[in-house]
């Protein structure tokens, strides 16, 4: 027997780990670019689905990431791919979620009483938009919670207790009843209907759950106030499985943390950078960044509730987008088929300006759904009209390319010999363009200056250099984030700060330089406060700030590190003209390529500055200093010195073994 059990048991955990595997496959063909996501939220539910009896509490995965990279999406067609369609619930954690009745609305236990999640058994609770449910306002106090508060006791161990106050307002409310019927008798009939003398439904819900009775809504709606009393009181006393059993749950904590993203947005545009570059910045992001972003909305106890399990989404890859763009265009031209039997066949310059227009990277993929819909559907429509009365009928495909001019866009129908025109708005094309002469020759000349002030300083190109900028007025450099800064790489960063405005004094004379180098100003001051003030790179070693209270143990005296901070943008200023002088030839080709192509790509700016194309990560050479230091003072020949007796060192560890 016990064979047969052991030989059952194997085969039920074989199919289970078949059944997950499978869809993990079809998980990562509905979805796309996340497949390492999807591995990771696989593995970490293996156990719960395929042998849920080791389950003891609650296995919780947080998902974080940017609006509209599918977090959602993902654990509902899990839910619906493990057949948990039936046992699923999903909370939305803005206070938003329809709740279970009038006087419970504001609770996960109820929610779940009313679910298909029987007690003791698994099923998947989504808790969404948990960003929003913040116990800490922004000055880190607390803040005022109504709902879901029973959420935290779920995330500790699963365990619910009954909501004993409620019982107690129910209770109380029917004693209330009795009181006013035996104080004024009952002649008074219209009082008396008045008169709450059995349970309302919602009151009902509420006993049947916490008590846990088998009894119908109907049978307990009927009961009189002493059998009410009488179940509460058997209740209270007995103390036996008060608790409801929610330990075998998949909860899964979904949202964004903006203070997680919040650096990486601000050192890009959220229109204008590219889909690889914020990609690899979001993928930096660790479990660290996230217990800090947390613990600006939540306790240390509450966030110490959410586990470990932290599943970080990187925005979307360029090849991402392009699968995503062509899936969805794929769709469009079959439904058009099946409607019409006209059969399109799309060029690639359509989908080329559906990216330029739909993506943006910080935004997720809703901005690409909407705009590929402005951008199709009508269109398809109408070309399709066009066709069938060419004689389109789905054997010969209609192709369809997309032509930009100078003043609009349009997509181009082709059947056969015939043409037709259907003109569309590509609107971000427009605001990209900087059609003003002088202002491209402006922002060409400053944002070159600053391109080829880093590339010669950092020994690699910048991320990006565009003009051509749909988000603001002006363009921008993008670039690499470095774990620490040396002293040396400060100044040279207030160089790169200041090349901009160098670069416009060179070429267009002192008198024409423009406002454009105010934020880079800005940006170089506190670069050069920060030197003197903070690092201790300048003349001085104290920390010179402001004092907020009396235990702020810093040097005050800011007036004095004025001139200093001044200086040293003066020489950064200094040097920045210089090196583009230096550099005139190149610098005159970034200015070209910037003016005619509206950005320069990292490798045409490292073959313009002749800098190594890989110029490996963005840290000095720390290692090879400490192992040169090694070799000189350690393991080389120790300089000679005059015998002065055992040293401080030698003297305290003989004292130490004496007192021992």
């Amino acid at each position: 027997m016990s064979n047969d059990i052991h030989s059952g048991l194997h085969a039920a955990l074989s199919e289970r780990t078949r059944h997950l595997q499978a869809v993990a496959q079809a998980l990562k063909t509905e979805l796309f670019g996340i497949d390492d996501i999807i591995d990771r939220v696989i593995d970490s539910l293996r156990a719960w689905y395929v042998l849920p009896q080791l389950i003891g509490r609650p296995v919780i995965v947080c998902l974080w990431g940017l609006t509209g990279t599918g977090k959602t999406q993902l654990v509902r067609r899990l839910a619906q791919h493990l057949g948990f369609y039936d046992r699923f619930i999903e909370v939305q954690m803005d206070g938003f979620s329809h709740g279970s009745g009038y006087g419970s609305r504001g609770s996960i236990s109820a929610m779940l009483a009313e679910s298909g999640i029987d007690e003791g058994t698994p099923g998947v609770l989504v808790l969404d938009e948990f960003q929003r449910f913040r116990t800490l306002d922004g000055n880190g106090h607390d803040a005022k919670v109504e709902r879901y508060q029973d959420v935290w006791a779920l995330l500790s161990d699963g365990r619910l207790p009954p909501a004993l106050s409620m019982l107690g307002e129910i209770e109380s409310s029917l004693a209330q009843a009795e009181y006013e019927q035996d104080r004024d008798g009952p002649a008074d009939k219209k009082k008396a209907k008045k008169r709450k003398l059995h349970l309302a439904p919602w009151e009902a819900q509420e006993v049947k759950r916490c008590l846990k009775l088998p009894d119908t809504l109907l049978q307990i709606m009927a009961w009189k106030p002493a059998e009410v009393h009488a179940r509460l009181r058997a209740f209270r006393d007995s103390q036996q499985s008060w608790e409801t059993d929610y330990s075998k749950l998949l909860v899964f904590v979904s949202g964004n943390l903006d203070e997680m993203y919040a650096e990486t947005a601000r050192r890009v545009e959220d229109c204008d950078t590219d889909a690889d570059i914020f990609h690899a910045l979001t993928r930096k992001l660790s479990l660290i960044d996230v217990k800090k972003a947390l613990a600006e909305r939540f306790k240390p106890e509450q966030i110490a509730r959410l586990g470990n399990n932290h599943v970080i989404y990187p925005s979307f890859s360029r090849a991402t987008y392009v699968q995503l763009i062509l899936s969805i265009c794929d769709r469009y031209v079959e439904d058009i088929h099946q409607t019409s039997g006209v059969r399109f066949m799309l060029e690639s310059s359509v989908y080329e300006q559906i990216y330029a227009n739909a993506v943006f990277p910080a935004q997720g993929t809703r901005p690409l759904f909407s705009s590929i819909h402005a951008i199709l559907s009508a269109t398809l429509v109408n070309a399709a009209l066009w066709a069938l009365e060419q004689g389109a009928g789905g054997g010969e495909p209609v192709r369809l390319s997309l032509e930009t001019a100078a003043d609009k866009s349009c997509i181009v129908a082709r059947y056969r010999k015939a043409h037709r025109r259907f003109a569309v708005s590509l609107e971000l094309n427009q605001l990209k363009k900087r059609s003003n002469e002088d202002f491209r020759a402006l922002f060409a000349v400053h944002e070159a200056g600053h391109g080829v002030a880093y590339g010669l300083l950092f020994g690699r190109a910048p991320q990006e250099i565009k003009i051509n900028v749909a988000s603001f007025e002006g363009g921008y450099n993008s670039y690499e984030q470095r774990k620490a800064w040396s002293r040396q790489n400060l100044r040279d960063r207030i160089c790169v700060s200041l090349a901009g405005r160098a670069a416009e004094q060179l070429v267009f004379g002192p008198q024409a330089c423009t406002s454009g180098a105010s934020q880079d100003f800005r940006q170089a001051t506190a670069y050069a406060a920060q030197y003197v003030r903070h690092f201790a790179f300048g003349t001085r070693l104290s920390r010179t700030d402001v004092a907020n209270d009396a235990e702020d143990n810093l040097n005050t005296d800011l007036e004095a590190t004025n001139p200093e901070i001044e200086a040293l943008l003066a020489q950064e200023h200094a040097r920045a003209l210089a090196l583009l002088e230096a550099h005139t030839p190149a610098f005159m080709a970034v200015v070209d390529a910037l003016v005619h192509e509206g950005s320069v790509a990292p490798a045409q700016l490292a073959e313009m500055l002749d800098l190594p194309g890989d110029a490996g990560d963005s840290t000095d050479a720390y290692a090879a200093l400490l192992a040169t230091f090694k070799a000189r003072r350690v393991d080389g020949p120790a300089p000679a010195e005059p015998d002065a007796g055992p040293g401080a060192a030698t003297r305290a560890a003989r004292l130490l073994r004496a007192m021992a």
